[in-house]
């Protein structure tokens, strides 16, 4: 794999990420398009690992204070006086939203993953995540009042997450769409969403980190990937933020469905 390749899918990889258009359904299909291994395609390591660096960097505010509220829940030592904070507890509907996203990846990894060699599962699931993201256009704004994630709601954006490792779903696609659904506003819904895949992307590299893999490849190739995945990822990651913000998730639906016909028909 020459170093341009490798940074074609960084690129790839950071703007199918974070888009609700579904990064595994593309890295699928430019396999197929460009001959491409599947080891090669370095998923599990450089290219996860820069997207997890663009939402750590764009989060770096909401991690700083969750980190500095949990520690401040520790040092209360169960005095029955102290009340949860806001950021603590966005913390701890991490944490329980990331109990299924977990089950279902550990449950359901090796026949999902199975998945992967079919392309036109793949268009079909691409189509599928059309007609999810296309939804948010007859949800109403009036409907986004909660303020706050509540543990049914963590669960529920949690299976939607882990659902969502099916080639072709768009994982933040379902779990904007299921956070939104269930009333919370747009800018928590899409926060959430992301802070939801930091446990999600460090989960998937350590489950199939391949050593052999990342030998063969090699260091300056996987360095050039996270790079550019970090970048690319960044920026699209604040564009995405804003759309949600501004009800435009659904532009994305027209992408989905035209990407998946092709893909069926001529991939």
């Amino acid at each position: 794999m020459t170093n341009i390749e490798t940074i074609l899918l960084g690129i790839i990889q950071g703007l199918t990420e974070f888009l609700p258009i579904s990064s595994s359904g593309h890295l699928v299909v430019f396999r197929n398009l460009l001959g491409f291994k599947e080891p090669e395609l370095l998923l599990d390591v450089s290219l996860h690992l820069g997207t997890l660096l663009a939402v750590c960097i764009y989060f770096r505010s909401d991690l700083k204070r969750m980190v500095g509220e949990i520690w401040e829940m520790v040092k209360s030592k169960g005095d029955h006086r102290f009340r949860l904070k806001p950021h603590a507890s966005l913390a701890l509907m991490v944490v329980i939203g990331s109990i299924p996203t977990a089950v279902i990846g550990i449950i359901f990894e090796d026949p999902l993953e199975r998945l992967f060699g079919s392309v036109t599962t793949v268009g079909v699931m691409l189509m599928v995540t059309g007609i999810i993201v296309g939804s948010t256009r007859f949800i109403p704004k009036a409907h986004g009042k909660l303020t706050e994630v509540g543990p049914l709601i963590a669960l529920a954006i949690g299976t939607a997450q882990g659902l969502a490792i099916m080639p072709g779903i768009s994982r933040s696609g379902s779990t904007i769409v299921c956070a939104l659904i269930f009333g919370l506003n747009r800018e928590l819904a899409g926060r959430f969403s992301f802070l939801l895949s930091i446990p999600a992307i460090i989960g998937a590299v350590i489950l199939q980190l391949d050593v052999e893999a990342i030998a063969r490849v090699g260091v300056v190739p996987m360095i050039l990937g996270f790079l550019s995945s970090a970048l690319v990822g960044f920026m699209t990651l604040k564009l995405l933020m804003e759309m949600v913000k501004k009800g435009q998730f659904y532009y994305f639906a027209p992408y989905c469905w035209a990407i998946g016909i092709l893909t069926i028909v001529f991939v």
